[in-house]
């Protein structure tokens, strides 16, 4: 797969770019996409969440009210869960929703991702630049170019690149990673898919590595 290579400013440079077909070309697989969503999303949970029990409520242990003769249940303490401002049942507890995934299983989840966007015609490459000062304005004449204003953007680069990433920071569709950084949910949480022509090759030596 061949895709023309674009100036950041919209232009076209007159050379392309050859795309693996391992990587850009294979059969999806939704349910590796499935897991790794999902384990992103859970990893982001902080799982503080913590509601008190009946033990934990501030109170009074007096019997309310005498055993038997008032023609309604018996009761003994107000902490009990049937009464307004009691604990509460089998209630939330702090914990970890984090879980583990085989790395095979995430590199076909990203390969899948990113075959998805070559096919939905939703990747273009940019070739490789740098901005002399952090501008948001900068990034947003970059997006004028490309016509992706009202786009939800995602660009890859091989390596941190400080005034590109501050550039982008306040905007509210638009993100820029890092090729180590790439992750299956951005990539399809994304309308357009933006590398930087040098990403192309290192996200294939990421990827293909044996």
């Amino acid at each position: 797969m061949e895709l023309a290579v674009l100036k950041h400013t919209g232009e076209d440079t007159g050379r392309k770019v050859s795309l693996s077909a391992e990587i850009f070309g294979i059969e999806p697989n939704d349910h590796a996409i499935y897991l790794d969503v999902k384990q992103f999303l859970a990893n982001q949970r902080q799982g503080t969440h913590k509601s008190k029990e009946r033990n934990e409520i501030a109170g009074s242990t007096k019997k309310i009210k005498k055993q038997k003769g008032t023609g309604g249940a018996r009761a003994g303490s107000l902490k009990s869960p049937l009464f307004r401002g009691g604990g509460r049942v089998f209630g939330p507890k702090p914990r970890d929703y984090s879980f583990k995934l085989n790395k095979k299983l995430k590199v076909v989840a990203r390969k899948s991702a990113l075959t998805y966007k070559a096919q939905e015609s939703s990747l273009s490459v940019i070739e490789d630049f740098a901005f002399d000062a952090p501008k948001t304005k900068s990034y947003i004449n970059l997006l004028n170019g490309l016509s992706l204003t009202d786009k939800k953007t995602l660009f890859v680069l091989p390596e941190v690149n400080k005034n590109i990433y501050l550039s982008s920071r306040n905007l509210k569709n638009a993100k820029v990673v890092t090729v180590d950084d790439l992750n299956t949910y951005d990539v399809l949480n994304a309308d357009t898919l933006l590398l930087s022509e040098g990403s192309v090759s290192k996200l294939e030596t990421l990827l293909l590595k044996k």
